[in-house]
């Protein structure tokens, strides 16, 4: 489960994204462009935002305000995929981010900013201390049951997905049970359940359930369907996220330049350009070279910044696809597997283990795979 789509309860959780880090390099000559401005005016949100940031700045400890000032963030972060935003949202938690009891509403929102940065042991404290303290809080069952899910505790998420009907939020429940479920040996049933969910759900379930249904339908073996689902929410809801998801199924589909086409302006967002490298790669374009050297720069001050756990995934998949180096993907897709359990994760990991001639090295996925019930296509040459 990634970040779910659920504005019913005004935050869009964050999934684990990559964005655009500074290597504080100073240019070479005056024609380095060292960052964009912005190209249009403000919106009103975005004015409304500023105007709810400067009283925060006056008035640092108003909880009412940093909370608004950390959602809207962490809305647009979803959105943008720019770690920026979470940033700022880390900023406007600042008075409260060591402090061992914040209210509810501030811990939870500090909860996503970990669980967005891949701090998950530290997200799941605070959960589970939100959902204690407020147990009809939605929110908080939702934002725990996608960390619980993240990082492979299936028995722990299936008591958070059942939670959401006592917290009324039914329609949440199924859609998380039935994600649960495809998990744990039920692909089918689950995938039944959801297209049935999906005639019936309200609006704002759609995105989320689209989404979860795309990405049951990559691991079931049904390319096109997945395909047409990525491509209905991109057009209904985009974000970043989706946006890499439906990049990796057109990279497997070998649609190379329509990647491009999608990634080329989107270069700002770590995990997009990564994405763009591999289509370049592929189709021998000329900007792969710079956008090698970008991705490096931007792993190394990610290092310096002590955000390296963030990356590990995108790292493993840059050093495994883009530079040859199995070896070193295979011991970065290693640690990232000690963090979190996705498809994605497995597959990397499987991968690199293949390329560096030590298949064994890539037994703890399989094992969780087997004993978890995945039924995912992609993984069967592995298994």
């Amino acid at each position: 489960m990634r970040t779910l789509l659920c504005s019913a309860f005004a935050l869009a959780l964050m999934a684990p994204v990559l964005g655009r880090a500074s290597t504080d390099t100073p240019p070479n000559d005056d024609r380095t462009v060292v960052e964009v401005l912005r190209e249009r005016p403000l919106s009103q949100e975005e004015r409304a935002w500023r105007t709810v940031r400067a009283r925060l700045r006056a008035e640092p400890t108003r909880a009412d305000l940093a909370s608004q000032v950390a959602q809207q963030a962490l809305q647009w972060a979803r959105r943008d995929g720019d770690p920026r935003w979470i940033g700022q949202a880390r900023a406007a938690l600042a008075p409260w981010w060591h402090e061992p009891t914040p209210a509810p509403d501030i811990r939870l929102l500090r909860a996503i900013v970990n669980q967005s940065t891949h701090r998950f042991d530290a997200a799941l404290a605070d959960l589970d201390a939100v959902t204690r303290a407020r147990p009809g809080h939605a929110q908080a069952w939702l934002s725990l049951a996608s960390v619980q899910m993240v990082t492979g505790r299936y028995q722990a998420a299936a008591r958070s997905c059942h939670a959401l009907e006592a917290a009324g939020a039914p329609w949440h429940r199924q859609v998380c049970e039935h994600e649960l479920a495809s998990f744990q040996g039920d692909a089918n049933r689950a995938d039944a359940a959801l297209s049935a969910l999906a005639a019936r759900a309200p609006a704002a379930l759609q995105p989320w359930l689209t989404l979860v249904r795309a990405e049951l339908a990559e691991r079931r073996g049904q390319a096109r369907v997945a395909g047409a689902l990525y491509a209905r929410l991109l057009a209904d809801a985009p974000d970043a996220y989706t946006e890499a998801a439906y990049a990796d199924w057109l990279l497997d589909q070998q649609h190379h330049e329509e990647v491009i086409t999608r990634l080329r302006p989107l270069q700002r967002n770590d995990a997009l350009l990564l994405r763009l490298a591999e289509a370049y790669a592929a189709t021998g374009h000329p900007g792969r070279d710079a956008a090698v050297q970008t991705l490096q720069a931007r792993f190394a001050a990610a290092r310096l910044r002590g955000d390296g756990s963030v990356h590990l995934r995108e790292e493993a998949r840059f050093q495994l696809r883009l530079l040859r180096r199995p070896q070193q993907a295979l011991t970065l897709a290693l640690a990232n597997w000690a963090v979190q359990k996705e498809p994605a994760d497995a597959r990397l990991l499987l991968e690199a283990a293949e390329a560096a001639g030590q298949a064994q090295a890539a037994e703890p996925a399989r094992r969780f795979i087997r004993e978890a019930g995945w039924a995912d296509q992609r993984l069967a040459r592995w298994m």
